[in-house]
């Protein structure tokens, strides 16, 4: 029972491990390649299981069954895998026999090469063979490549290590539920963010493709899906994983992609994610310079498709290497060619050449498309005047791995109602920092999302353009001309710095206290002068008051309760999922309640809400929800899998067991919820071990003081460095023998027998600890196999749910304390006038003067 979150680290680690000073931009390639190869072999041999028996039997023993049946009936057998699979690996090339190979010493790379050559052979014929032409050619997957090391021993050695990497893993069953093209899709990431700008040419980042996705997944009876510029499959897979699972079945995939090794890790990626060989149809070749896909009987008409989604490569110069004129079908809209040194619009023009009627597209491009002149300035107001623009979306800077350019994602369509605005979304600033990145988090995207679907407008974020101001704007769709960044900061009031008193308009602005509070708010004002107010009492005492007043007391109350309604919804289908493939589903719904529940309460953010239970699938659910659908709740409640850590370093790195460790029960929940009093011991014990290194401490430090008792009767005990310096430790052996040497009645022998107690009894203490904490967590691995029922609930509803219904309620809160702060630094700010901190400067400088003439020279 492995999840895809065990794979994924695993894989990836492995990847780290093998690839050694190999660019993980071409590492992958190898890496990608095989593993996708044994899912090859893995279906076969699978394929030809279900042919030939329903009974358990030995891989070795199903090999040589295979082995029979393709002796004395290949034909048949070919025609059998061409019909259910579109492909088969024959018997003698399975990677199940380079496995054999490595164990029994005969492996050499060649049978590798030769495998894979006749595995596109033997496809030749089928319908599919399209999908698997050149899929292992030598160009994506040289095996004689020295980055795989400089003699044929050293490939041979590094080569054999990564087909090991992949040989206990069931590809068949990681298919369920998407785990294994999870996995594939994890590595292509990681192998992105490796890659530097290497990555741009061919991966997406999760973030982007996700928003993309989810607005063209919303295109009704979507049934065809295109990307010119297709990379790894991303965003086209990301598409998939937002659809039923009816309209998944029958969706039929498009893509093209220029370079060869991602063009075919795209159709590898597709495959593994399910997507059969007659729904999908990638190309290798350069989008721009040769139309694809056509339709003969239609030569100037694109085929069209529902959706489109594309990545291009951003302001690619050069584009135009085929010579192609605004004639080209796919320009004539614009009425004049994108300029060759930036192929942006050439791209989007390509896409929405095939964009369906009633169909939607997707494209992420540099902010620059938005206001460049020229060519650009021209095509841009073409698209308006078709009203072709639905949507722009401005992103942050810095979320790709290969530029740090703010990009934005525009949203096209053929079928907008006239005079239909344009809606304009800035969410370049939604987003958090992880390492050097820009990340849009879970609440981002959903912000992003909704604001498209339900086309609403907050100052600050959205507007919806018309066609007038558009026209005013002369067709520049810059966002900052239609979207003003809020000025968060408070203008500062003349009047109020010269007399004092905070501003009546600013106490107006403080609009949730206002709404909740009035009455506190007010009494807790004086009136100093016309428009001008100052506080009667302390601000934390005003907080107080606030806080725990009851109407929002209840208000919180009331979102704590709703918010323990939902979980209890939510609880039973969790516990109770036995489906991988509807985990996804169940995710969803909790998240689209979540937005419901909060809709009903006044001036709380409803996407700080979706971020908490997006956090809590995100940290536990999706792998533990995974964990349960393969088994049932209360056994993956009582399961445990080795605990594995890495010792050693360089050559000696090896991965050792170090005991037990719950599938889904933290061990360190049940220690801290079925063991507490124990631990309450341990770190009583530990709290002494800290009190005798303290007396330690200081009587080391007073034995290094010369003149000082300590140090006539403890300096020799003390460890020195070679320099003969003293250092923080005694020497336990000196010290015994000072004390054997010292009369007993002595100062020094009291200072000696105290350090020899103070360091027996932290020994003994020490060793105690050790040996309770050793046994705990042997009772613990042991206690995770006899969980009860009852132990299980209590202990996975604390690990997923402990303090939900806190935070939740603290929404409540959050505004209230957001605006007490302002009001805080309101009085601090207008506190000292003018007047009186000239009154300060005059005081000051009476006490320098007085100071001054007390001042009395003298020779």
């Amino acid at each position: 029972m492995i999840t895809s979150e065990e794979i994924k680290n695993r894989l990836w680690d492995g990847a780290n491990e093998l690839r050694g000073s190999m660019d993980a931009s071409r590492y992958k390639d190898y890496m990608l390649g095989l593993m996708f190869y044994k899912f090859l072999s893995d279906k076969t041999l699978a394929t030809f299981k279900g042919m030939y028996t329903k009974d358990e039997i030995s891989e070795s023993d199903l090999i040589t069954a295979f082995e029979d049946a393709m002796r004395s009936n290949g034909d048949l057998l070919e025609a059998s895998f061409q019909k259910l699979l579109g492909y088969y690996v024959l018997p003698q090339y399975l990677y199940q026999k380079w496995i054999k190979d490595i164990n029994n010493g005969d492996f050499e790379v060649q049978k590798v090469i030769d495998s894979l050559n006749y595995f596109e052979r033997s496809i030749s014929a089928s319908p599919d063979a399209d999908d698997f032409k050149n899929l292992f050619s030598g160009s994506t997957l040289d095996l004689t490549d020295t980055a795989l090391g400089s003699n044929l021993n050293e490939r041979s050695k590094n080569i054999k290590a990564l087909i090991l990497l992949f040989a206990d893993l069931d590809m068949i069953a990681l298919q369920k539920g998407d785990v294994l093209g999870d996995a594939y899709e994890y590595l292509i990431g990681q192998f992105a963010m490796e890659s530097g700008k290497k990555a741009g040419e061919f991966y997406t980042p999760r973030q982007v493709s996700e928003i993309m996705a989810q607005i063209a997944a919303k295109t009704s009876n979507i049934r065809s899906i295109y990307d010119p510029t297709v990379g790894s499959g991303s965003l086209l897979l990301t598409v998939k994983k937002h659809l039923t699972r009816e309209i998944q079945e029958a969706l039929t995939y498009y893509g093209q992609e220029k370079n060869t090794a991602t063009y075919n890790l795209a159709r590898m990626n597709l495959l593994l994610h399910e997507v059969k060989p007659n729904k999908m149809t990638i190309k290798n070749g350069d989008t721009l310079s040769h139309d694809w896909p056509e339709d003969p009987s239609r030569p100037n008409e694109g085929v069209l498709f529902d959706a489109v989604v594309m990545n291009p490569p951003y302001s690619a110069k050069n584009w135009n290497r085929a010579g192609l004129k605004v004639s080209d079908p796919r320009f004539v809209v614009a009425g004049v060619l994108p300029p060759d040194s930036k192929g942006d619009f050439a791209f989007l023009l390509h896409g929405l050449f095939h964009l369906g009627q009633t169909g939607t597209m997707t494209i992420v491009l540099p902010h620059g498309v938005l206001f460049r002149g020229a060519a650009e300035g021209e095509i841009r107001k073409r698209l308006l005047e078709k009203n072709y623009i639905d949507t722009v979306i401005g992103l942050p800077s810095n979320l790709f791995t290969n530029t740090g350019i703010p990009v934005v994602i525009l949203v096209l369509k053929k079928n907008r109602q006239l005079g239909e605005p344009i809606l304009i979304i800035d969410a370049s600033n939604q987003f958090i920092k992880v390492g050097k990145q820009n990340v849009l988090q879970e609440k981002d995207i959903a912000k992003i999302v909704d604001t498209y679907v339900n086309r609403s407008e907050e100052k600050g974020y959205s507007h919806l353009a018309d066609r007038q101001e558009i026209i005013e704007n002369e067709y520049n769709l810059n966002i900052p001309r239609y979207i003003e960044t809020i000025d968060n900061e408070i203008a500062h009031d003349v009047d109020g710095h010269l007399l004092g008193g905070i501003p009546q308009h600013n106490i107006n602005n403080l609009t949730v206290i206002q709404s909740i509070t009035p009455d506190l708010l007010q009494a807790a004002l004086q009136p100093l002068r016309p428009n001008y107010v100052k506080l009667n009492c302390e601000i934390a005492e005003l907080s107080d008051k606030i806080l725990n007043d009851p109407r929002l007391v209840n208000l919180s109350a009331k979102l704590a309760q709703q918010a323990q309604a939902y979980i209890n919804k939510y609880w039973p289908q969790i516990i109770t999922i036995n489906d991988q493939d509807k985990i996804h589903d169940l995710m969803e719904a909790m998240l689209a309640e979540i937005k419901t529940l909060l809709t009903n309460f006044n001036h709380i953010d409803i996407y700080d809400g979706y971020q908490i239970i997006a956090e809590i699938w995100q940290n536990a659910l999706l792998h533990d929800s995974e964990i349960i659908a393969l088994s049932d709740f209360y056994t993956a409640g009582r399961s445990r899998v080795p605990n594995m850590i890495t010792k050693g370093t360089g050559d000696k790195k090896r991965e050792v067991q170090d005991g037990f460790i719950g599938s889904i029960v933290p061990n360190e929940l049940i220690a801290t919820e079925l063991y507490a009093e124990e631990l309450a011991k341990i770190e009583h014990n530990k709290n002494q071990i800290q009190m005798l290194e303290g007396e330690l401490s200081e009587l080391i430090e007073a034995s290094k003081e010369e003149d000082s008792a300590e140090y006539e009767a403890l300096y020799e005990s003390l460890k020195k460095n070679d320099d003969d310096e003293p250092l923080d430790a005694f020497d336990n052996k000196k010290l015994k023998e000072e004390l054997k040497n010292t009369p007993k009645d002595s100062e020094q022998y009291k200072l000696l027998k105290k350090a020899d107690k103070l360091i027996s009894e932290k020994a003994s203490l020490s060793k105690k600890v050790k040996a309770v904490e050793l046994a705990l967590k042997d009772e613990i691995q042991e206690r995770i196999i006899n969980l009860t029922d009852q132990e299980i609930d209590s202990l996975m509803y604390k690990k997923w749910f402990a303090n939900t219904t806190t935070l939740l309620s603290e929404l409540i809160e959050k505004p209230i304390k957001a605006e007490l702060k302002i009001l805080q630094m309101l009085n601090e700010r207008y506190q000292d006038t003018l007047t009186s901190i000239d009154d300060e400067i005059k005081q000051l400088e009476d006490e320098l003067q007085a100071m001054m003439q007390e001042l009395v020279v003298t020779e």
